[in-house]
């Protein structure tokens, strides 16, 4: 500790930040706040430092979470800026690729407004289909993609059409029309075949886009908390590390 700083006991970081003493002395043994100094009698002894990292970790958790917030933490202590920092970039790296797949739901949503994604009723002269959904080259025509767009898009797990018995013609129903028609909206966005699939899983999952919707509404809402969290969690970690540089000389003991 420096000279002149106030000294504060164990009792005194776990009433600032609404923990019991045993969680601090965990939070010590982690690395999550400098080492503290000892008295003649073994009692830990901390200082300003110390509460300063205690509330910079407190406000790291919301938006990072314990294990990247402690990481983090860890990392500057054991004299790692970089590291700590890349953990930060990772974590909001991580935010932003849940935003992309949120776009592509949303981007599928609109694909389907409006449309009817139920297979239409057979009209005179048209090729033979099953009683319960379309031939490939319906579904091609009525979308406006060729089959061979189709067949790939199967071979990639994106479409899971049934057969029909005796021939095993590929059979599409409502739900594989639908799906269709997100895969053809999302690659016209030059989404990749592993950003589409999830997009179709919530939809199945869901069960309507009426459902789906809903979900993504909400999904978008939390990210959005989880910034500004985030962002409360970044501005206090900045302050800390220009007050590192007060603590850099001493060693906490």
């Amino acid at each position: 500790m420096r000279n002149g700083e106030r000294r504060l006991r164990t009792v005194d970081l776990a009433r600032t930040a609404g923990l019991s003493t045993q969680q601090v002395r965990n939070y010590e043994d982690a690395g999550v706040l400098p080492p503290a100094g000892r008295t003649d009698a073994g009692y830990r002894v901390f200082g300003e430092r110390h509460r300063d990292a205690l509330l910079t970790y407190r406000a790291l958790q919301p938006g990072y979470g314990a294990v990247t917030a402690a990481r983090v933490m860890r990392a500057l202590h054991g004299g790692d800026v970089a590291a700590a920092l890349a953990l930060v970039d990772a974590a909001h790296a991580a935010l932003h690729e849940e935003r992309v797949s949120l776009r592509a739901a949303g981007e599928a949503l609109e694909a389907l407004t409006g449309r009817e994604t139920a297979a239409p009723p057979p009209r005179s002269g048209d090729a033979p289909h099953g009683p319960h959904g379309l031939r490939i080259g319906e579904v091609a025509a009525l979308i406006g993609v060729r089959t061979s767009a189709l067949r790939v898009w199967e071979e990639a797990g994106l479409l899971v059409p049934g057969r029909e018995h005796g021939t095993g013609y590929r059979v599409y129903g409502p739900a594989d029309v639908r799906d269709a028609r997100v895969v053809r909206a999302l690659r016209r966005s030059h989404h990749l075949f592993d950003r589409i699939r999830p997009v179709l899983e919530d939809l199945r999952r869901e069960g309507s886009s009426e459902a789906l919707r809903a979900a993504v509404e909400a999904r978008g809402q939390a990210l959005t908390a989880r910034t500004r969290s985030m962002l409360a969690g970044a501005g206090a970690l900045h302050a800390y590390l220009d007050r590192s540089d007060e603590w850099r000389p001493e060693t906490g003991e």
